[in-house]
């Protein structure tokens, strides 16, 4: 084990554990703040709790066979799918939302864990059919568990993570190789259910998120509420910030959700402009990581593995800063390693273990 450790990306785990304790010391004034009644210590205790699992569950991942996943993937991918179907009939609806199930006075959040069964899955079916990666026929194939799942996260809804697997589709047939003008075909095709969805699925409230992103000022107090408030965050923060626990819109309450949604809008405000780069280059550092760790896999099971992993730490982040400084839609998606919740959190983790994995056995 010892001799296993040498062959860890140190680096990639360094920026991980950067970022987890950013997390607890930007969650702690939130949780104690003293402008409560009635201080909220569980969003710091809990995430201390899910890093520290989360660290765990790394670790085992990082010493587990990556190539073992092969065998488990339909396995995986039918019980992802199941919870997906469970959450539309028991699961607990936050904020709109119908995507948790409690058990026992915890909650999963099961299209998390979800995106990751996408990704194990996907790699596995293209690695498997790589030397006839060219014919379009497995756009098709590799499309109906991902279109199903999608469907699924839609009736949520959950539109964000909606893309996130889509994104994440997308990114694995790339790098598997496809045919570029079948790329092309499939993007005329996305663009014409993208004009359908606008016109004929998308709902009054979701097309005010949209439609609010370029004029937030229209509804101040409706649609464009969460927009203003992280943007006046964000600003107001300056070079170096209000300092940790005095930014006046965390701690005041102006800004909604500050421990998930728009925690970056929180590190930008009490750490300043300094802060939120850090925050940014730590990402950065861990999806260059990865991609070197994907390239360097003498595999494609773990090149495409680590590779969408990488995708879909990239998307959260981009969607989620966008979010947070008013220039993409509010849809939800958490900031990879800073937001609170246990789901995308371990999931996460656990990915970059599998991560580690691929870099480990690639090393000997």
């Amino acid at each position: 084990m010892i001799r296993s450790l040498y062959k860890f990306d140190w680096v990639l785990f360094s920026a991980l554990v950067l970022l987890l304790f950013l997390s607890l010391a930007v969650l702690f004034p939130i949780s104690y703040s003293g402008e409560k009644e009635i201080p909220d210590e569980s969003h710091f205790l809990r995430q201390t709790i899910f890093a520290v699992i989360g660290l765990t569950v790394f670790f085992v991942f990082a010493f587990f066979d990556y190539r073992s996943l092969k065998n488990y993937s339909t396995v995986l991918y039918a019980l992802g799918f199941l919870l997906l179907l469970l959450v539309l009939i028991f699961g607990k609806v936050v904020r709109g939302t119908t995507g948790w199930l409690g058990i026992s006075g915890v909650h999963l959040q099961p299209v998390e864990p979800f995106k990751i069964v996408a990704a194990i899955l996907l790699a596995k079916y293209f690695s498997l059919h790589s030397r006839s990666i060219g014919d379009y026929k497995h756009i098709l194939v590799s499309l109906v568990p991902v279109a199903a799942s999608i469907f699924l996260v839609i009736k949520q809804p959950d539109f964000g993570s909606a893309f996130v697997i889509f994104f994440l589709w997308i990114s694995v047939l790339v790098m598997s190789g496809i045919n570029k003008k079948h790329l092309f075909v499939l993007f005329l095709v996305i663009l014409i259910f993208a004009l359908l969805g606008w016109n004929f699925f998308l709902k009054g409230y979701q097309k005010e998120r949209i439609t609010t992103l370029f004029n937030p000022t229209s509804d101040p107090l409706g649609a464009g509420y969460n927009v203003i408030q992280s943007t006046v965050a964000v600003g107001s923060g300056g070079f170096l910030g209000k300092g940790l626990g005095h930014g006046s819109q965390s701690q005041l309450n102006f800004l909604p959700e500050k421990h998930t949604d728009f925690i970056f809008a929180v590190v930008a405000e009490e750490l300043g402009f300094g802060g939120a780069a850090f925050v940014i280059v730590l990402l950065a550092v861990v999806i260059s990581r990865l991609i070197k760790i994907a390239l360097s896999s003498r595999d494609n099971f773990g090149k495409l593995l680590v590779g969408g992993t990488a995708s879909v730490i990239f998307v959260h982040s981009f969607i989620n800063i966008g979010m947070n400084i008013g220039v993409m839609p509010v849809t939800g998606i958490p900031l990879p390693f800073l937001s609170y919740g246990g789901s995308s959190l371990i999931t996460l983790m656990a990915a970059a273990g599998m991560a580690e994995s691929v870099c480990r056995i690639n090393r000997n």
